[in-house]
């Protein structure tokens, strides 16, 4: 997530919260909620925009694989950044919506612990 220095003081612990549940309800509609179901691939901080407002914008769909409802998970070729990878993917390529969901754990984390956006 990159911001404006002048308005990192600005990302208080309600808007960080804010934040996280609005990278969640994106991330469970392109899931979920869609006509197709999506699967980003490589979601990370630098991925997530903020706008005028604080309300994140996922970004990046170029690694995104669109799944049948019936898949649960598909071998790939592996692509992406490592540190947001899930160890089963990194080592054999096998690629499931709990991809997304660990690259998320990690997106939060950063949002939590890192003093500077």
């Amino acid at each position: 997530m990159d911001i404006d220095p002048q308005r990192k003081e600005d990302l208080d612990w309600p808007k960080r919260w804010n934040i996280i549940l609005g990278v969640d309800g994106r991330l469970l509609y392109l899931h979920q909620d869609s006509q197709l179901q999506i699967i980003l691939w490589d979601i990370k901080a630098s991925n997530i925009f903020l706008d005028e407002k604080i309300q994140p914008k996922i970004s990046d769909f170029g690694l995104a694989r669109l799944f049948q409802f019936e898949e649960t998970r598909v071998n790939t070729i592996i692509a992406g950044t490592l540190g947001y990878m899930t160890l089963k993917y990194a080592l054999g390529g096998q690629l499931s919506i709990k991809a997304d969901v660990y690259s998320f754990g990690v997106v939060i984390l950063e949002i939590v612990w890192k003093k500077e956006l």
